[in-house]
């Protein structure tokens, strides 16, 4: 059985994190980025060293086969780029590192228009002009292309129904960035949902564990006008050191929203919840969120924890900053 990696919130979650402390059991033969392309940062500690991966899903580092999936999109420059940051480390990114036939690829021209006609903050990285192109029947696919990289091209769906294999799908930024479920029109351009990792092929009946991921307060980078005038925030953004992992922009901060993340749990189907940064909150010594519209204010950590975890009913394991859940 499979299991799924999915973003509750804006992204920056600590999806990362996550799949770290899953890969490095050995539980798994694959990792699958399902969605998304370089606009996306995930972030890993490899030998204490801070890596941050775009593309390339995090199994390299654990020595299982990982895979770029058809529903995400390529920048092969920058893809050629991170694996050799990667070789640096000793990894054979070469062997491990598969590309779906279909995944399709982001051109210059593609970058070009992302930047110039861009009205919601995105990375520039060229991800909605790809993707308008492959719903045009226009787009260039893996496939298709001429790359000097030495990568195997393959269809996951053969790769991933083969015997013996346990595949962890690695999906990039969140719910409230999908483009169908998230904040319309400050979304991404593809599905960031856990259903979405089917699109490589596998059946939803292989599917086992859902791992949602949020944080215990909100974080957003782009021109969604985010953050409120609440001095607490700016001390949160602060003590977070909230910056983006693609952009080096500063994200947004605002209290959680139960509420929304009560309906991303139920559309995503999390059987597992991991709220990171709880440290962060008590570091600050404010410990608020949103219900039904209301701030709701809490006198520590405890009584915060035990009313979030009286309104979900799935198991919930609260994270702290340090790289490990």
């Amino acid at each position: 059985m499979n299991d799924i990696i999915v973003g509750l919130q804006y992204g920056d979650e600590g999806k990362g994190k996550v799949t770290k402390s899953l890969v490095e059991n050995g539980n798994y033969t694959h990792c699958v980025r399902f969605n998304g392309g370089p606009n996306a940062g995930h972030t890993i500690y490899y030998n204490n060293q801070k890596i941050v991966t775009h593309q390339i899903p995090a199994g390299v580092f654990y020595g299982i086969t990982s895979i770029i999936g058809p529903g995400c999109v390529v920048d092969l420059r920058k893809l050629k780029d991170e694996m050799e940051i990667i070789k640096g480390l000793g990894i054979d990114v070469t062997s491990l590192l598969k590309i779906a036939y279909n995944c399709h690829v982001i051109s210059n021209n593609h970058i070009n228009e992302d930047i110039q006609k861009d009205k919601i903050g995105s990375t520039g990285c060229g991800i909605t002009p790809v993707y308008v192109d492959k719903y045009r029947k226009q787009g260039l696919r893996m496939c298709d292309s001429n790359t000097d990289l030495n990568i195997e091209v393959i269809d996951t769906s053969v790769e991933l129904n083969k015997e013996n294999i346990k595949i962890l799908f690695e999906g990039a930024q969140g719910y409230m960035l999908d483009i169908d479920w998230g904040n319309y029109p400050y979304v991404t351009s593809s599905s960031c949902l856990s259903y979405n990792a089917c699109s490589t092929g596998v059946s939803l009946k292989t599917i086992d564990k859902i791992y949602g991921v949020c944080k215990l307060y909100r974080t957003y980078v782009g021109n969604y006008n985010f953050q409120p005038d609440d001095k607490n925030l700016v001390k949160l953004a602060l003590a977070g050191n909230e910056v983006g992992a693609t952009t080096g922009r500063a994200r947004q901060c605002d209290w959680l929203d139960l509420n929304q993340l009560i309906k991303s749990i139920l559309v995503n189907g999390v059987t597992n919840l991991i709220i990171n940064k709880c440290d962060i909150i008590k570091e600050i010594n404010v410990f608020n969120l949103y219900h039904d519209n209301h701030l709701m204010v809490f006198n520590n950590f405890e009584e915060m924890k035990s009313y979030i975890t009286n309104k979900i009913t799935i198991p919930i394991v609260y994270s702290e900053s340090k790289y490990t859940i």
